[in-house]
C-alpha cells in the first residue's frame, strides 16, 4: 500500500497528559497518522484521523525540527515540576517512516541530554531495537512497552495486517531484555490467543499489561463500538473473545505463570 508522506513543522510537541494519559504530565508523538493502520485503533475515531478525508493509515505527517522545539518545551516543562512522558498516544514512534526519517531518535537524543523523570515508549515494532543504544543511558528513568496482542500469527493478520510478525516483537523483546532496558509486554487489545502464550512471554519480561477496548479506547469501548471490528470476530467464529469479560481469561491464564505482582490491568500497566 502506497502511503502518503507529509511534511509540517509543528508549534509545540509536548501534550498535556489527560483522559486514559493522566498519570502523565505530557504525551508525545514524533508523527501525526500511522502506517501500521491497525483495524482496531481507537485513534480512527478520534478528531486527528476524523479531520482527514483520507483513510486512516494511508498518510502520515513527519513532524520537522522536532528535537530543536522539544529542547525549548523540555527545558520549560522541567523548570515547572516533574516532566513523564508518554511516547506515543495517538500514532506509532517506530512505524515504518521512522526507518528513514528517525524523528523518534533524534528526540530520544534531546532526552538523553534533557532528561525527563520518567519515559515510557509505547511501540508495536521492532525497529525500537535500534534505538538500544540511547535507550540504556536513560537507564531507570524509561520503560519500552511493546504491544503483543496474541501468540496466533493468523489473528495477527487477521486484525493488524500491515503491523509486524509476532515473531520479530518477540525477538526485539529479547534484545531489550539482554540490553538491561526496562521492558513490559502490552497484551493491547486482547485478541484470541493460546494458552501457550503466557510461556511464550515469561522469560522475556518481568512485566505484563492487559487491556481491552471496554478499559482501553478512552471511551468505554464507544469509539471501538463505531468500527467495524465485531465483524472481524465474527468472521474467525470468535465472538467470544470480543467482551468485556475476555481479558479475564488472558489474565487468568497469564496469572498461572506470572506471579500477581508482576501482572497490570489497563490503565494501571501505562502509569509511570
Amino acid at each position: 500500500m502506497k502511503h502518503e508522506v507529509l511534511y509540517k513543522t509543528p508549534k509545540t510537541l509536548l501534550n498535556k497528559g489527560t483522559g486514559f494519559l493522566n498519570g502523565y504530565s505530557h504525551t508525545l508523538n514524533p508523527y501525526t497518522g500511522c502506517t501500521f493502520a491497525c483495524s482496531y485503533c481507537y485513534v480512527r475515531q478520534m478528531p486527528v484521523s476524523l479531520f482527514r478525508k483520507q483513510e486512516w493509515g494511508s498518510w502520515v505527517d513527519v513532524k520537522l525540527e522536532s528535537a530543536a522545539i522539544l529542547r525549548k518545551e523540555l527545558q520549560r516543562a522541567k523548570s515547572k515540576g516533574p516532566v513523564t512522558i508518554f511516547m506515543s498516544s495517538s500514532t506509532d514512534p517506530y512505524q515504518p517512516t521512522e526507518a528513514k526519517e528517525e524523528v523518534t531518535r533524534t528526540l530520544l537524543e534531546v532526552m538523553v541530554s534533557e532528561s525527563p523523570d520518567f519515559l515510557l515508549v509505547q511501540t508495536r515494532s521492532p525497529l525500537v531495537r535500534r534505538d538500544i543504544d540511547l535507550l540504556q543511558q536513560l537507564g531507570e528513568r524509561v520503560r519500552v512497552s511493546i504491544t503483543v496482542e496474541t501468540d496466533r500469527e493468523d489473528i495477527r493478520k487477521h486484525f493488524t495486517p500491515s503491523a509486524p510478525p509476532i515473531q520479530a516483537r518477540l525477538k526485539t523483546l529479547e534484545l531489550l531484555r539482554d540490553a538491561g532496558i526496562p521492558t513490559q509486554v502490552a497484551i493491547a487489545p486482547v485478541l484470541p490467543s493460546t494458552e501457550q502464550f503466557p510461556h511464550l512471554l515469561r522469560p522475556l519480561v518481568h512485566r505484563v499489561c492487559i487491556d481491552d477496548y471496554f478499559m482501553g479506547d478512552g471511551s468505554g469501548g464507544k469509539r471501538t463500538k463505531r468500527l467495524p471490528i465485531q465483524g472481524l470476530y465474527e468472521e474467525l467464529g470468535e465472538e467470544k473473545w470480543y467482551d468485556p469479560a475476555a481479558y479475564e481469561v488472558v489474565y487468568d491464564c497469564f496469572s498461572k505463570v506470572f506471579p500477581k505482582e508482576q501482572l497490570f490491568v489497563s490503565q494501571k500497566g501505562f502509569e509511570p
